[in-house]
């Protein structure tokens, strides 16, 4: 199959044994890759109702078709599992190199069941598989961890898929980590690969992905650099210069994002707290030298050298999510101590949107008397204190005092500690994004009721509705049809392997054309459709497989404005969800009440007869 390597790995790491078979090209077609080909591998391959942690559990790590194609912004790869935080099944998408290298190792995905009686990695090298011990790797950083790996291999040009201690302590805010600083992060997958002993899956090789129309690519590849000459070159070339991080300060302004665990307003930030925290105020006193993942003519990373009277570090430039996390979320305008804090997180391998969203909440808990410094091993942890903040930080990596209880996230925390629910940011049960639903209530739906919550890359936000004036965007009626055609869009990103920017900094057909060049199939409007709802029909399928249906999603009431915010932006907001959802699903033909599709549905969009044999039996 042209795009694709046609190899999958089996690895069972239990007896160490393993077997490669050919991609499944019936699913490949219907699925693409990423997350939803992942998924449909994940409902066959694992029974409904298998716990996390067990040896029967399943991870799986799966590259797109465009990944290795040379296709701009074709960078990025799935890993899919079942979430230790919500039960269901769990996407986390990453950049960097891994996706193509991993093709170029020879496989398209690789599924890992078993558990090992001691840590290993796994060595896929040109098409063959080794198992190596990991002993003398548990324990280590990811960089400690990937420099023992090029040394023992010996070759600088390995890519490593991996975890850091936050994994082997099976922490809920575990990420798998690659090239330094890039994290498939959300919902815990690097703890699925702690209670594996899997300390990281290596790839080498030098294999060609081979597209079916090469010159097709080139030629799309030449019209996208002209039309980032157009109307959108000033956003590209913000974000080209100043990453993510460069549209911080305009978000906290509007309060789009999080202040003082979503309870507070800008006002309650200085000006200089806000600016501390921009790109352009960072870039000159960290930047070393510019960063770009695989095949991206952006380059939104940069390499950071944070030195001071206690720490001398090299990391990644804080993406936006991670500044606010550290940031405005804990009412902090340090640079020094945020930066520090992202360095922890990539280096202990933690998702740094749940982690800085559980210090926010342990924050304001504290600020409301609900506990004490001596629970908090003596730690004073206000609002913009960036020593306490660094300090909590610490802690929580090195699994030390108050730190074990947190890597739980909040709510585990707060079911600790049996207090705290009220000061809540979650979607069940995972730290949420930052991107306010109350400044965009089409997340509200997309972070509630997408099959893995909590993700502000996924589902329909900003497409048709959720952005512009009150009296647009806070109007309840008609909203399915933008939120479907939204889901979509969203949905073939990650299967193709594209990059979130290219959803709104491509040309919109640009990223159709690549794949039917890269594959040589050609697709209709409504197969582009199809392919997008299947996508999210399947990974809706292995949750309610689990017993997850509509009544079981929740997302906490701070973030809906049940009780609204009094002054600000936000002030007066209460966000309709239920009714957002009611739409959305009204819109897919789907069962309102339940959130299970119609035979009809099934039947229409096909390629999920396993879904129809599931909850429709009697069909034969």
């Amino acid at each position: 199959m042209f795009g694709y390597a046609d190899k999958v790995l089996f690895a069972n790491l239990s007896n160490r044994t393993y077997v490669i078979q050919n991609l499944n090209q019936e699913w490949a077609r219907n699925y693409i890759g990423g997350a939803a080909l992942g998924t449909r591998y994940l409902y066959d391959l694992m029974p409904g109702g298998t716990p996390v942690f067990a040896p029967e559990s399943v991870i799986g790590f799966v590259s797109g078709p465009v990944n290795g194609t040379k296709s701009f912004m074709g960078g990025r790869y799935a890993v899919v599992c079942k979430s230790p935080v919500t039960g269901g099944i769990n996407v986390a998408n990453s950049g960097g190199t891994f996706g193509p290298k991993l093709k170029q190792a020879g496989f398209d995905a690789v599924f890992v069941i078993g558990i090992s009686e001691t840590p290993l990695y796994l060595f896929l090298d040109d098409g063959k598989v080794e198992f190596r011990d990991a002993t003398a790797l548990w324990g280590k950083t990811t960089a400690e961890t990937e420099a023992a790996l090029r040394a023992e291999i010996g070759d600088e040009s390995i890519v490593a898929a991996l975890i850091g201690p936050g994994g082997e302590h099976l922490s809920n805010m575990a990420a798998v980590m690659n090239d330094g600083h890039r994290a498939a992060a959300r919902g815990g997958p690097g703890a699925v690969m702690g209670s594996k002993r899997l300390k990281a899956v290596v790839c080498r090789g030098t294999r060609t992905v081979e597209a079916k129309r090469p010159e097709e690519i080139a030629t799309i590849n030449r019209s996208w650099a002209e039309y980032s000459q157009g109307p959108m070159a000033p956003m590209i070339e913000n974000y080209s210069k100043r990453g993510t991080a460069a549209s911080y300060d305009s978000c906290v302004l509007i309060a789009d994002a999080g202040i003082k665990n979503w309870g507070g307003v800008p006002d309650e930030l200085t000006e200089m707290q806000i600016n501390n925290l921009t790109s352009t105020s960072m870039d000159s006193m960290y930047k070393i030298k510019k960063y770009a993942c695989n095949a991206c003519q952006i380059g939104c990373g940069a390499i950071y050298q944070v030195k001071n009277d206690i720490h001398d570090l090299h990391s990644c430039r804080p993406e936006y999510e991670t500044l606010c996390a550290f940031g405005s979320m804990l009412g902090n305008g340090d640079a020094d101590s945020v930066h520090i804090c992202n360095w922890y997180c990539n280096e202990y391998g933690y998702d740094s949107i749940s982690f800085g969203g559980t210090i926010a909440w342990l924050m304001e808990c504290y600020e409301n008397g609900l506990f004490t410094s001596e629970e908090f091993d003596g730690i004073e942890l206000h609002w913009g204190d960036a020593a306490a903040i660094v300090e909590m930080t610490r802690r929580i990596c090195d699994y030390e005092g108050i730190g074990i209880v947190l890597n739980g996230a909040s709510e585990a925390a707060a079911k600790h500690f049996g207090r705290g629910f009220e000061y809540l940011g979650t979607a069940s049960g995972i730290e949420l994004p930052q991107h306010d639903s109350r400044n965009n209530p089409a997340l509200a739906r997309t972070y509630q009721y997408d099959p893995s919550p909590g993700r502000h890359t996924l589902g329909g936000r900003g497409v048709g509705f959720g952005f512009g004036p009150p009296e647009i965007k806070y109007v309840y009626e008609g909203t399915g049809e933008a939120d479907k055609a939204g889901l979509t869009a969203a949905e073939f990103c990650n299967q193709a392997g594209f990059c979130t920017f290219a959803s709104f900094l491509m040309d919109p057909a640009a990223k159709n054309r690549y794949l039917d060049a890269v594959t040589g199939d050609d697709h209709t409007e409504q197969d582009w459709i199809k392919l997008g709802l299947r996508s999210f029909a399947i990974r809706s399928a292995f949750n309610l497989r689990e017993g997850i249906y509509r009544n079981a999603y929740t997302i906490s009431n701070r973030n809906i404005g049940v009780k609204p915010l009094e002054s600000g932006p936000l002030s007066g907001v209460t966000i309709d969800n239920e009714k957002l959802a009611d739409n959305f699903f009204s819109a897919l033909g789907w069962d309102v009440e339940t959130g299970i599709p119609s035979k009809a549905f099934l039947d229409d969009v096909g390629g999920l007869d396993c879904v129809i044999d599931d909850l429709y039996p009697m069909r034969k």
